[in-house]
């Protein structure tokens, strides 16, 4: 009777869950109808007012109406492909093979639908775009030859088709993995995917436009993450999800620090943006007031939800009613809060109380005058990004060593020290004067890319963050739901990470972006991006921190590099170093020099010397470094010596020295025999 009975059972919870599955996609398409409709409306308040003030004629109610609605699209697609991936990757566990369980592999399948589209609403915009840039209709600038001529000279519309070709790799790439060990690249992926856009717009251009863009990348990563994540968490928790309860708590935990990153964002940039007393007296200012309103209705119900959903799941994870309805209706406020801000972003600013300048026009602020040393030391600009990183790091480190001692167990005190001066490498790099001045002079550019790749990752090397988070970090247990402990051993062993610290490989990455980036001409074409200082910094980072890792790190590797190597590793790339730095030092044109004479620096007219003195610079600077290394490797192999002699007396001590009496039995057997032959 039982057996009869299971079938029906089985049909009853397959239908309930396709009725849930039917749910969130009519909860979805609702979702994007509402940012479409919201977006469209918010624009037709302001699109005269817009046209108006940029002298451009109307072209037609399809591109007014039309780009703010299949914008909002492309945005709440985006945040829904990065919300699935993060859910695949770091909110659901994988099978203990490797594979994907049915949770992260509806994720992706999720994930790979909306990223489609997502290109598809980027296509779109394309010509949108330039119909709106040129107040031509869309009709007639469909013609293929003139669309792509068109793109090529409009920002907007060329950060569209980028976006159109990265989404598409993204959602190529969510249909064909299988294994949880590709979810995490694809999560970056889709936080790439997002970044012309970041770039472009009202804060990309005007005084400021740093403090703008750096905040608006923030802004949008973490909107991304609280919006696709909500939706992804939802999503699973209607299907009757496994580990709900893991994944909720992990998100609420994730939503607490977005919500906090878009709050603090969101106030920089409407204060570079906007005046406070025109926040009432504009449409821009208005906007903003609502946008707030609705940050801080969802701030609320994400408390309660945090209240009331978290310690129900915990005590039963079956128990998902009230996070579905409290989900469902802060995604529908989500889905209209991002109409909004898609409207805003289609909305004229209110003009700048003062013409900028031209050098605050090109890197976003002024220069008191010549980099002097109390400038350097004193004329501080805070990067939001890396110097926020800075922060950020220094803080977890120190939570970690705080964990490690509150249980009894000891961390060197060196480690601490050489990673919180990395982090002061890094915030004084970004945020003092030598970030402040690095944009407008070559020669203070190289002092930071110095500091940033040859001093920096030194530092992190010797901190051991690696084996500081695996001590600190509780693991999952047999059976258990995999958490950062099991990511970061995850991200150390595997094949990639194992090809990246072959000493060759290393080595290659540290030494070639030197030449390739200055040598090849990258620095030249992209020395007024804000965009390319921005990758340039994160690669001195990443590729002198690689490095190091190999050559003085104390954390675990992928592989294992004798000694030797290393050292070969150190006295082979110093060469490559010293002739970088004369050939600069040689070099009769300068790089960039139409950049840094369109500044208008009257204290700056010498850019040949500059260039040289940055050159001076490069090749001066991989003394102290090699020092620095020399001393460390030097320590490590006298305490590596003393714990091999240490380990040697010990195994004497528990076998009475049994190696050394068979080392002197062998020799006097052979003394017998040389006797006995004699």
């Amino acid at each position: 009777m039982s057996s009869a009975q299971d079938p029906p059972a089985e049909q009853d919870v397959e239908a309930a869950r396709s009725g849930s599955a039917a749910g969130f996609a009519v909860l979805s398409v609702l979702g994007l109808a509402i940012a479409a409709v919201v977006a469209a409306l918010v624009v037709g308040l302001s699109a005269a007012q817009a046209l108006s003030l940029l002298g451009i004629p109307d072209p037609g109610p399809l591109t007014t109406y039309g780009l703010p609605a299949v914008r909002a699209l492309a945005n709440l697609a985006g945040a829904m492909t990065v919300g699935s991936l993060l859910f695949a990757a770091f909110l659901t566990p994988p099978q203990t093979n490797g594979l994907l369980d049915t949770g992260g592999y509806r994720a992706l399948r999720r994930a790979s639908n909306t990223a489609l589209l997502w290109a598809f609403c980027a296509a779109l915009l394309v010509p949108l775009t330039v119909s709106d840039t040129t107040g031509r209709p869309v009709g007639k600038i469909l013609r293929p030859e003139e669309l792509w001529r068109a793109v090529n000279q409009v920002a907007l519309a060329e950060a569209w088709r980028t976006t159109v070709f990265f989404a598409l790799i993204v959602a190529v790439g969510a249909r064909l993995a299988l294994r949880w060990g590709w979810t995490p690249p694809l999560f970056g992926a889709a936080l790439v995917t997002m970044m012309p856009l970041a770039l472009t717009g009202h804060s990309s251009s005007g005084g400021s436009h740093d403090l703008a863009t750096n905040s608006l990348i923030l802004h949008l990563v973490s909107a991304a993450v609280w919006v696709g994540g909500l939706f992804a968490v939802l999503a699973h928790a209607r299907r009757g999800g496994a580990h709900i309860d893991v994944a909720a708590t992990r998100f609420s935990f994730l939503a607490a620090i977005a919500f906090a990153v878009i709050a603090a964002s969101g106030v920089i940039n409407a204060w570079v943006r906007v005046p406070a007393g025109e926040l009432f007296t504009t449409t821009y200012g208005r906007l903003v007031l609502a946008k707030a309103a609705a940050l801080i209705v969802l701030g609320l119900i994400g408390f309660q939800q945090r209240r009331a959903s978290i310690p129900a799941l915990k005590a039963n994870p079956r128990a998902a009613g009230a996070l579905i309805r409290f989900g469902g209706v802060e995604v529908l406020i989500f889905a209209a809060t991002m109409g909004l801000a898609t409207g805003l972003g289609r909305t004229p600013p209110p003009p700048p109380e003062k013409i900028p300048s031209p050098i605050e026009v090109e890197i976003g602020y002024d220069l008191a005058g010549p980099p002097t040393l109390g400038r350097i030391l004193f004329d501080w600009r805070f990067d939001l990004i890396f110097g926020t990183a800075a922060i950020v790091l220094a803080v977890l480190y120190l939570l970690g060593v705080r964990r490690l001692r509150a249980r009894g167990d000891a961390w060197p005190v060196g480690r601490t020290i050489a990673w919180l001066s990395g982090c002061a490498v890094l915030l004084f790099g970004t945020s003092s004067g030598v970030g402040r001045y690095a944009p407008a002079m070559f020669s203070v550019h190289m002092g930071q890319h110095m500091a940033l790749s040859m001093l920096a990752p030194i530092l992190f090397a010797l901190g051991g963050v690696v084996t500081l988070a695996l001590r600190a970090l509780p693991p999952a247990g047999r059976g258990g739901v995999p958490g950062p402990r099991e990511w970061i051993l995850l991200f150390v062993h595997n094949p990639v990470s194992r090809l990246l610290t072959h000493p060759i490989v290393a080595s290659v990455i540290f030494v070639a972006g030197f030449y390739a980036l200055y040598m090849g001409g990258i620095y030249d074409k992209f020395v007024n991006a804000h965009a390319a200082h921005l990758l340039m910094n994160l690669h001195f980072l990443i590729s002198g921190y690689l490095f190091y890792w190999v050559v003085i790190g104390i954390d675990p590797k992928p592989r294992r590099v004798e000694p030797l190597t290393r050292l070969g590793m150190v006295f082979g790339s110093l060469p490559f170093h010293a002739f970088f730095g004369v050939a600069l030092m040689s070099m009769t044109t300068v790089m960039g020099g139409w950049f840094f004479g369109a500044l208008g620096l009257d204290w700056h007219g010498d850019l040949l010397g500059d260039q040289r003195t940055g050159g001076s610079i490069a090749w001066a600077s991989g003394e102290v470094p090699l020092v620095v290394v020399m001393l460390a490797l030097l320590i490590q192999w006298s305490r590596s010596d003393a714990r091999l002699a240490q380990r040697t007396d010990r195994a004497a001590e528990r076998d009475h020295d049994a190696d050394l009496a068979a080392h002197n039995a062998m020799f006097a057997e052979l003394a017998k025999r040389d006797r006995g032959a004699q």
